[in-house]
């Protein structure tokens, strides 16, 4: 992740990640020195419990950092109001939506909230970058279905359309896939792969699809209970990263496969 300073559009420096209360602090990582690129997809790994999310939320802002800072295009995140912070940043959460009429496109549309005047028409500008999420996400045969209609799989492919629409440089999702089928779950990894690819994105998510992930990612961000390991896929085997993730008795990596498979001693 040692890209030329031009290049990076996020950076944390001694970043410590958790909870505050008012008798202490419960930190649930520290000491993150992460460097991402433009137009990179990256893939948050580890167990459950161990800061993914909690990375991810510390990043979009939505709970302060304990300790450290965090740049977004070389400028500290503190420095951004929300609303100047919601047009280079975008938060695809695994909250239910609340009920409402919404249609698909409707849905899409909140995505320009940033950019409409105060009363929420919206610009030519606005329906073009709508209708480009759209075809982006492959979503147009649903644009006039309401979203309780959707299966979980065409409803995350909405969420990410809404995130394009709001046309940040960088899109982060916490668990896209978490209820996602097998099938699905290929799918929008192929998806935000082709994002990367297309749009020139930087595009962060956390999962707990290793073996997909280090197939399609392009850089990992990796929290071990030792340590946090950065690189890519290719990097992080190198260093063994993957051995001790999960316990030897159920998984054990295989470096020829670059997967996790069942051990069957």
């Amino acid at each position: 992740m040692k890209q030329q300073k031009e290049n990076i559009v996020l950076k944390t420096e001694n970043l410590s990640i958790g909870y505050q209360s008012k008798k202490a602090q419960n930190i649930v990582a520290s000491k993150i020195d992460i460097a991402i690129e433009k137009g990179k997809l990256v893939a948050v790994l580890g167990k459950n419990g161990i800061g993914k999310s909690t990375l991810l939320r510390t990043i979009a802002k939505v709970q302060n950092p304990l300790h450290g800072d965090i740049f977004i295009n070389q400028k500290n995140i503190e420095k951004y109001s929300n609303k100047d912070l919601s047009t280079v940043l975008s938060l695809v959460l695994t909250e239910r939506l609340p009920e409402s009429q919404m249609t698909v496109f409707e849905l899409v549309a909140l995505g320009r909230q940033p950019y409409t005047n105060w009363i929420d028409s919206l610009s030519e500008t606005d329906l073009e970058k709508i209708n480009w999420a759209i075809e982006q996400t492959e979503i147009n045969h649903l644009k006039d279905k309401f979203f309780y209609e959707l299966s979980d799989g065409q409803l995350q492919r909405v969420l990410i359309a809404r995130a394009l629409a709001q046309d940040t440089d960088i899109i982060i999702l916490d668990e896209p896939t978490a209820h996602l089928d097998l099938h699905h779950t290929i799918k929008i990894f192929s998806l935000l792969k082709k994002l990367v690819s297309e749009t020139s994105k930087t595009i962060m998510l956390s999962t707990h699809e290793v073996n997909l992930a280090i197939q399609f990612a392009n850089e990992i961000v990796l929290f071990t209970d030792d340590k946090i390991f950065t690189g890519t896929p290719t990097e992080l085997i190198s260093k063994n990263a993957f051995d001790n993730l999960f316990s030897k008795e159920i998984v054990i990596f295989n470096r020829n496969l670059q997967q996790f498979i069942i051990n069957k001693k």
